[in-house]
């Protein structure tokens, strides 16, 4: 069991899964999610997309092959709420977290590299939210720990400079 904080994309790391923060209808956006379907392939992760029931409530997290990216076997589709809109969503931000590691688990598969879900354009107006992110990211990670006996190996990745110094206020390596 591991968790550990680094200032870099989810998009490179080697692991079983990378995370897409994903919206309600897993379209292609901006940010870490038009990157992940860039790298994965447009068409075959917009066809695999199309596949699933949409739209889908803040919290929930799905998986799809990865397709060409070649460090990860699957990305899980987060969708984190959307702040501007609902201001505390702080449970529907634990709940994309914390539903991404039970989907891990059901598919037997052991390491994970999040993005900071709802900290760039859903961050809304809280004063920080990589910080409050990187909060619900550890709430969801020692919670699975406290009720799976499963090992996993957790990233969770800044990728400002930022990001970074707001998510080291709750988790230092």
């Amino acid at each position: 069991m591991s968790i550990k904080l680094i200032n870099d994309s989810c998009i490179e790391q080697v692991a079983d899964v990378i995370v897409n923060a994903a919206n309600k209808n897993l379209l292609a956006g901006g940010g870490i999610c038009g990157a992940i379907f860039e790298k994965a392939g447009y068409e075959e992760l917009t066809a695999a997309c199309k596949e699933i029931k949409t739209p889908l409530e803040d919290g929930s997290a799905v998986i799809t092959p990865s397709f060409n990216i070649s460090n990860c076997k699957y990305i899980i589709h987060a969708v984190g709420p959307n702040f501007s809109i609902t201001p505390d969503a702080y449970d529907s931000l634990f709940d994309a977290y914390y539903n991404s590691l039970i989907v891990l688990k059901e598919h037997k598969l052991h390491s994970i590299a999040f993005p900071l879900i709802s900290s760039g354009i859903y961050g809304g107006f809280l004063e920080k939210p990589a910080k409050v992110s990187a909060e619900q990211c550890l709430k969801a990670y020692n919670k699975f720990i406290s009720d799976y006996d499963y090992d996993i190996e957790l990233t969770l990745c800044a990728y400002s400079k930022k990001e970074m110094d707001e998510a080291r206020e709750i988790i230092n390596n």
